[in-house]
């Protein structure tokens, strides 16, 4: 057998494309959108419109430029009727992820655009995608419930939209920024787990519901999304600052992992966590509930202090999101109603620039076998 370097378990460190798109430095914990650092997008006041366009196209939008984009996002937000029909069936009897994905590949039959390959064609596609995600994640957790969906508000940014859509209120101002920042810090990170996956199916030509598709089905393993989830969980089962020392050692002692904690890229602070700490922080005062951040507070002390590990984007987003009323489970899709821009972006890119993923393995089963046929083996 011929002599092969062999990757790293996992593919780590293991460069496999060239992009624009994002630089990750993970020894400075900094995460770059097109050259922008994301601290610099944050306090500046960027918005998840504008971000979205920056990811998609490459560069920040002019004023009408971002008019335009946005108008053109909220114009995109309804669900075809009969997606909804079949929403209404799933609704039910599926995790929220399993519809996502479900409801991602149906779409492909209600493209307006459909059979349509060229680059503009997609970049419609990537548009309705990222406005119509929150749709159906809001639409779906009404359905389960027995409500009647909420119609979205056109008048409404992209993250006062789906707080809307989902609480079936108008959140205030801060609620609304808050949440846009969520989605700017969660919308892309270079090559995960699922945009990989998004960037493989794209370069077979599958075309962008499929890539997407792979990608939101990629999301749905523990690996990768959920920790947001299972760190709430958490949460609630320690219930008090006083119990959290003893809840966390009992982990240390099971040797059980503490969600949201340690990443395979940064080995300082996630800057993402830095913002949703003091959010979570500040939301905990506005609603009177400041336990869920102080638990969250001592957890943190107490695996710095034995692990030397630092919390990860999923650790705070936990307690913000719940803050803002988000139920558990919605915690992964969210994540996807943000991921999507840069699912998109890299989809976008692979074409452009395609050549087929194909890697190669490490053989290390037998060779130089004999058949034997049935009758003779033992």
């Amino acid at each position: 057998m011929a002599d092969k370097s062999i990757a790293g378990k996992g593919l780590e460190d293991v460069v496999v494309a060239t992009s624009d798109i994002c630089l990750i430095d993970g020894k400075k914990g900094t995460l770059v959108y097109r050259g922008y650092d994301i601290r610099e997008l944050v306090e500046g006041g960027a918005t998840f419109e504008e971000t979205a366009y920056l990811l998609l196209n490459g560069k920040f939008p002019n004023r009408t430029e971002l008019d335009d984009f946005s108008r053109a996002m909220a114009g995109c937000r309804a669900l075809p009727k009969e997606v909804l029909k079949i929403m209404q069936i799933l609704a039910h009897q599926s995790h929220p992820m399993e519809l996502l994905r479900t409801v991602t590949s149906l779409m492909s039959s209600y493209d307006p655009d459909r059979g349509d390959t060229s680059l503009d064609a997609m970049r419609r596609r990537a548009l309705r995608l990222v406005a119509q995600f929150p749709t159906i994640v809001a639409t779906f957790d009404h359905m389960r419930n027995n409500r009647d969906p909420v119609t979205p508000d056109p008048e409404l940014s992209h993250a006062a939209n789906f707080l809307y859509m989902l609480r079936d209120e108008k959140p205030d101002k801060y609620e609304s920024r808050v949440f846009d920042v969520c989605l700017i810090l969660h919308a892309e990170h270079e090559l995960n787990a699922s945009t990989f996956s998004a960037r493989v199916t794209a370069s077979t030509l599958a075309g962008m519901f499929g890539a997407v598709t792979s990608a939101v089905g990629t999301l749905r393993g523990p690996l990768h999304g959920g920790a947001n989830e299972e760190v709430m969980k958490m949460l609630i089962e320690v219930d008090s600052v006083e119990k959290a020392e003893s809840h966390v050692k009992q982990l240390f002692a099971d040797k059980r992992k503490i969600m949201g904690f340690g990443h395979r890229v940064y080995r300082t602070d996630d800057p993402r966590a830095t913002f949703l700490r003091e959010y979570s922080r500040e939301l905990g005062k506005r609603k009177q509930t400041p336990k869920w951040f102080e638990i969250s507070q001592k957890i943190e002390e107490i695996v710095k202090a034995n692990k030397t590990l630092y919390p990860n984007v999923d650790f705070y987003s936990a307690s913000t999101y719940h803050y803002l009323g988000i139920p558990r489970d919605l915690f992964t899709p969210i994540f996807a109603t943000s991921r999507i821009s840069g699912w998109c972006a890299h989809i976008l890119e692979q074409y452009q620039h395609n050549r087929l993923i194909r890697p190669t393995a490490d053989y290390t089963g037998p060779q130089d076998l004999k058949y034997v046929p049935v009758d003779e083996r033992k």
